[in-house]
């Protein structure tokens, strides 16, 4: 299968797609699934009903949540987190709760990720290809697995129409729900793909 795990709708302000425009234009782009993370907020199931649409599109519900060691997209079996919580205090509620965390353009310039946070494994997830990231940060990314066993993702971190699915992971693993989603990503099996010029070749 083949997921865009980081999508902003108009729930995040600074987001110009709507939950139409997406539900559409994800199908459209030979998406099987995307994942609505939208910051600090999963208001989205308020407005959209959680599962496979009637066009056979699969969405998710889970977050982007901004801390001060970095932001981390979060899916699990919860609609809210408590605010301004600390990377590792976010983390251990994530994972206390069943869920799992994924760090969100770790090497992007002003909005990094700690690096002890995958040192330590507290974080074992992070973007590899991130459809907003400048190659090196997404370069810097993808060394991950080499230096500390991390998983690598793909996302677009859409925020308008020609930015979805530019970036999408590929799974092994039917998903049909946010459970399988988060079963899936914690097994590891799964890889990154772009395509975005510089790494069209990760798969």
């Amino acid at each position: 299968m083949r997921l865009d795990l980081h999508v902003h709708t108009t729930l995040s302000a600074c987001s110009q797609l709507d939950l139409d425009q997406l539900v559409a234009g994800a199908a459209a782009r030979g998406l099987d699934g995307v994942c609505i993370t939208d910051h600090d907020t999963m208001a989205v199931r308020h407005h959209l009903r959680e599962g496979r649409q009637v066009n056979g599109l699969y969405v998710f519900f889970g977050m982007e949540y901004a801390t001060r060691q970095g932001d981390f997209l979060i899916f699990g079996p919860f609609e809210e987190i408590a605010a301004d919580l600390s990377a590792p205090d976010l983390l251990r509620q994530v994972h206390g709760a069943g869920g799992v965390a994924v760090a969100a353009h770790p090497y992007r310039p002003g909005r990094s990720t700690s690096e002890g946070l995958l040192q330590n494994g507290l974080c074992s997830i992070a973007e590899g290809i991130n459809g907003r990231n400048g190659a090196a940060a997404n370069e810097q990314a993808m060394d991950l697995p080499a230096r500390f066993g991390t998983h690598l993702v793909g996302g677009s971190d859409a925020h308008s129409l020609p930015e979805l699915g530019r970036v999408a992971t590929h799974f092994l693993t039917e998903i049909s729900s946010r459970a399988d989603l988060v079963t899936a990503l914690k097994s590891g099996r799964y890889a990154p793909h772009s395509s975005l010029a510089s790494h069209a070749l990760c798969a």
